[in-house]
């Protein structure tokens, strides 16, 4: 009984907007193993279909690809896995890169509005965005940059 109930539980899964592609492996293999933990087979690929019908639509270029280019009947949950999660932190990544260039930074030396690099390059410059803020440019805000796309 408890099987069956571990078993439609299972079936039940749905990967949320907000969730990891880690976090919903990680509950749908909690399942599996406290299934295998009773002694009933449960197979892998069982648990790799599962993924590829119930993960959200943004994920679907991604699926489309592994359909194209792998046999799905033996493709390792490790293989999906890897696919879903490396479109899941490119996606972020281009997130990331949105977000930090949302807000137009205009120079103010000389009334330009343009940064010419090729002349200052490795300059400190004072950016004014819109509003008060101030933004020093240079080695300092690169360095942290690199530091936060590493880590």
């Amino acid at each position: 009984m408890q099987v069956l109930n571990l078993m439609r539980e299972f079936e039940l899964q749905k990967m949320k907007e907000s969730e990891t592609i880690k976090d919903y492996s990680d509950r749908l293999l909690s399942i599996a193993n406290k299934v295998r933990l009773l002694g009933t087979q449960f197979a892998d690929s069982r648990i790799v279909e599962k993924i590829l019908v119930t993960v959200p639509e943004r994920y679907e270029a991604s699926i489309t690809t592994l359909e194209n280019t792998k046999d799905l009947s033996k493709i390792t949950l490790a293989a999906v896995l890897h696919a879903l999660q490396a479109q899941e932190h490119r996606r972020l990544m281009r997130q990331d890169q949105v977000v930090e260039g949302a807000l137009p930074a205009k120079h103010h030396a000389g009334g330009s509005t343009t940064n010419n690099q090729s002349k200052d390059k490795g300059k400190r410059k004072n950016f004014h965005l819109s509003g008060s803020f101030t933004c020093l440019a240079g080695s300092r805000a690169t360095k942290a940059h690199e530091a936060r796309s590493s880590g």
